[in-house]
């Protein structure tokens, strides 16, 4: 009888680490796959980020360009305009 309760202590423990390793097992598995998830959420909102960047820089840009293509033409038309109103005092 001794020895059926020994088989039965061991039977037990053995049990009892296996289902201890295997619980360990699950929980590193969900960590690295939290970690993971984490770094290509990351990863998307830096990307995210950069291409907002981007487009607020190339939005910048177009509008200055508009900006300074506009005061051109003004100048110009006043210029023209001069022009003209000194031809037509120096002809009249």
């Amino acid at each position: 009888s001794g020895v059926i309760v020994l088989v039965v202590i061991v039977l037990v423990v053995i049990v009892l680490v296996v289902i201890v390793v295997v619980v360990i097992v699950l929980v590193v598995i969900v960590l690295v796959v939290i970690v993971e998830l984490m770094v290509v959420v990351i990863v998307l909102v830096v990307i995210v980020l950069v291409v907002i960047v981007l487009v607020v820089i190339v939005v910048v840009v177009i509008v200055l360009v508009v900006i300074v293509l506009v005061v051109i033409v003004l100048v110009v038309i006043v210029e023209l305009m001069v022009v003209v109103i000194v031809l037509m005092v120096v002809i009249v």
